[in-house]
């Protein structure tokens, strides 16, 4: 069985970065980035009415950390747990196991190697929890998301053609990546 994020110590520090559990007020220096259209292009939602995405964040905050740099709010990542795919029989082992993850950079932020120490550090927060298996995903065109993956030791799992639409109206192929808990222990 999995553990809240609340059972964690708060904030959690890496080198440059520290990681907190998302608030109400932090929703609108989220908006401000990820309503750039630089920011937004390949996020699965982008956000354009400040209210409407007020009232989704604050529904979905318990996803929800932030990465701040020298106090300042840089960057947030998704943490979603859920079961695992299993066989009805086995469904109560599979509750919780997995978990998907992202994230999303303010401009001034990317470059610097930050994402790299955030998802890492939430990889380590995501199996801390209990998960034993951690996936993400984007578009295979968004080559600065799936080369951090690969950074944090994720395995590309899966390559779909013209599986995923994009809001231009054009479908594109989608990448999945994958990690054990037992191999991020052992790295």
């Amino acid at each position: 069985m999995t553990r809240p994020l609340s059972d964690l110590s708060w904030p959690r520090s890496t080198a440059r970065l520290a990681l907190r559990p998302a608030t109400p007020e932090d929703v609108a220096a989220i908006y401000g980035y990820r309503s750039l259209p630089e920011v937004g292009h390949w996020l699965t939602r982008l956000p354009t009415d400040r209210d409407s995405f007020t009232r989704h964040m604050i529904e979905h905050l318990e996803v929800v950390l932030v990465v701040e740099h020298e106090g300042r709010l840089v960057g947030d990542l998704m943490l979603r747990v859920h079961d695992a795919w299993s066989q009805a029989e086995a469904a109560e082992q599979a509750k919780d196991a997995q978990a998907e993850i992202g994230w999303a950079l303010a401009p001034q932020a990317q470059g610097r190697g930050f994402a790299t120490e955030a998802v890492s550090e939430l990889i380590t927060i995501t199996f801390e929890l209990g998960v034993r298996r951690i996936e993400a995903s984007c578009f295979a065109d968004n080559e600065g998301s799936w080369r951090l993956m690969e950074r944090v030791g994720m395995r590309r799992e899966g390559h779909h053609l013209r599986d995923t639409l994009h809001r231009d109206g054009t479908w594109h192929d989608g990448i999945v990546y994958g990690l054990l808990a037992d191999e991020w222990a052992s790295r």
